[in-house]
């Protein structure tokens, strides 16, 4: 048997993940002196509930080798193998932990660094949930047409603010000040692993706009393969207004009623705060390396 181990950079969390088959690792989040495990003990609403009441950014860490190690242990010692999907190796640390602790199981456990986080690193897990329940492709092939259809995710946010990249280090003061000032609000995109930012706009329905352009740009969404959106903080009223502004892109392909949203969780809106929304998919056509 293949089982499919995740962390919760994906933003799976740790009931859905019992639901999909998925084995989860999750990302640890501080506030403070207080400890919590993203998406277990601390839900997506309740995170943000906290973000809003606190003075303090709080701090993600990444996973360490040894709970790797103990997962892959668990998971393997019946003879099953294991396919294991991270949040990018440029965002974090958790890949390199996860190679580290693959090699005692040689032959057992793949890693896959999915380049993405958030829902780029969902649409991700559910192809390969899908590729494992086919069940036509051993675990070397599962993993090399991973390696392969990851290079055609996208994943495109429009923030409310840049102040929360700002201080986790992901971008700079000054392109941060830029943005506040002019009250932009930016869209961002991973790109190779990391956060770009792609677009700029004035206002929430001008972002909104230039995302859909920036769907259309890249090829189009494949609808044969998993897509999904995203909002971060505790409403979806700006994601509500983008389904709304870009309906040509999701009418007679998808039903609209029941497109695919997600909450944000710790890991990832502790960079980005609240009032993001995000869209991930795999290419039409796949990306310029």
């Amino acid at each position: 048997m293949i089982k499919l181990v995740v962390d919760t950079g994906s933003d799976i969390e740790q009931n859905e993940g019992e639901k999909l088959g998925v084995f989860l690792l999750p990302m640890q989040v501080n506030f403070g002196e207080e400890e919590y495990f993203d998406g277990f003990n601390l839900s997506h609403r309740e995170f943000f509930e906290k973000l809003i009441e606190s003075d303090q950014l709080p701090k993600t860490s990444q996973i360490n080798s040894y709970r790797f190690e103990e997962c892959f242990a668990n998971l393997t010692k019946n003879g099953d193998q294991v396919v294991c999907i991270t949040i990018s190796s440029k965002l974090s640390g958790t890949y390199n932990s996860a190679k580290s602790a693959a090699k005692k199981f040689e032959g057992s456990v793949f890693v896959v660094d999915s380049l993405q986080a958030t829902i780029g690193e969902r649409v991700l897990c559910e192809y390969a949930l899908k590729l494992i329940k086919e069940g036509n492709l051993n675990v070397k092939e599962i993993v090399s047409e991973l390696e392969t259809k990851k290079k055609s995710i996208q994943l495109l946010a429009v923030l409310d603010t840049l102040k929360y990249l700002k201080k986790g280090g992901r971008i700079s003061s000054v392109v941060a000040f830029t943005g506040e000032l002019l009250s932009i609000k930016p869209v961002v995109c991973l790109q190779n692993g990391e956060v770009k930012l792609i677009g700029k706009a004035m206002g929430s329905k001008k972002g909104n706009n230039l995302l859909m352009q920036l769907v259309e740009k890249c090829g189009g969404i494949d609808f044969d393969m998993p897509f999904a959106l995203a909002y971060s903080g505790l409403s979806d009223q700006f994601l509500q207004k983008y389904l709304q502004d870009s309906k040509l892109l999701w009418q007679g392909k998808v039903d609209c009623e029941n497109i695919p949203k997600y909450m944000i969780g710790s890991t990832i809106g502790t960079h980005v705060g609240p009032g993001a929304i995000a869209v991930s998919f795999f290419a039409k056509y796949e990306k310029n390396e």
